[in-house]
């Protein structure tokens, strides 16, 4: 009986890659070997990336919170620690999206965390 190679479905394989290829330079695009290494590159920082945005954000959000609890002269940690002292279960998200959108309710908020210090 012959020796089966697996023409097909390596086939399908090289045209997975080749097509996820397709937006890099050069041989990196045309050159399978070159293409394969790219590609899972590309996958690994893909999934690092992934878990690394959620720090990301909330550092992100960790920021605009400081700055605009300081506009009403009062700490990060002394804000987020006084909200926590009032009982206001509020998450960095939403605080940090009431600092951009609604700077009234954001100094109500700051008045809060002042008294419950």
């Amino acid at each position: 009986m012959p020796r089966s190679r697996p023409k097909v479905a390596r086939l399908a394989r090289k045209k997975k890659i080749m097509e996820l290829a397709k937006g890099a330079r050069g041989g990196r695009s045309k050159l399978y070997e070159a293409a394969k290494e790219t590609v899972e590159r590309a996958w690994r920082y893909a999934y690092r990336d992934r878990r690394k945005k959620k720090s990301e954000f909330r550092q992100l959000w960790i920021v605009r919170i400081n700055a605009a609890a300081r506009l009403h002269d009062i700490s990060y940690n002394r804000f987020m620690s006084g909200l926590k002292a009032a009982g206001v279960e509020i998450n960095r998200k939403q605080l940090a999206d009431l600092a951009v959108r609604d700077p009234v309710a954001f100094g109500e908020l700051a008045e809060v965390a002042k008294k419950g210090k």
